[in-house]
């Protein structure tokens, strides 16, 4: 039987992302394909290394900046990326966020499989 181990449940939604690796100045321009309080996951060709620490600038109505780390990696697939720091005000933007997309939409979580 699954498990959902999520803290908090997830959607698919696609919100403007640009990834700095742990070396770089140059950012990857992506967006997410799910997201959620705790983490997203990024579609990409060329995915992050399991425990690669990444900066993020997810764009809401204001650049919410995130301490991250990669916890999956799917070879030609994409990433998994959970979120480890981020400002009081920057979690509470992304919660009224989640929260209007879900009474605007109706969304519902999005699959566990």
């Amino acid at each position: 039987m699954f498990t959902d181990r999520r803290s908090h449940p997830r959607f698919k939604i696609s919100v403007p992302l640009e990834i700095y690796g742990e070396d770089s100045e140059i950012p990857a321009r992506c967006a997410t394909s799910d997201l959620s309080l705790s983490g997203c996951y990024i579609e990409t060709m060329f995915p992050y290394r399991i425990g690669t620490r990444l900066h993020l600038k997810l764009q809401l109505e204001d650049t919410l900046l995130i301490q991250a780390a990669v916890v999956t990696s799917d070879p030609q697939v994409g990433n998994g990326i959970r979120f480890e720091k981020m400002l009081p005000e920057d979690l509470e933007q992304l919660r009224v966020f989640l929260d209007s997309v879900v009474a605007h939409y109706g969304m519902t979580r999005a699959s566990s499989t």
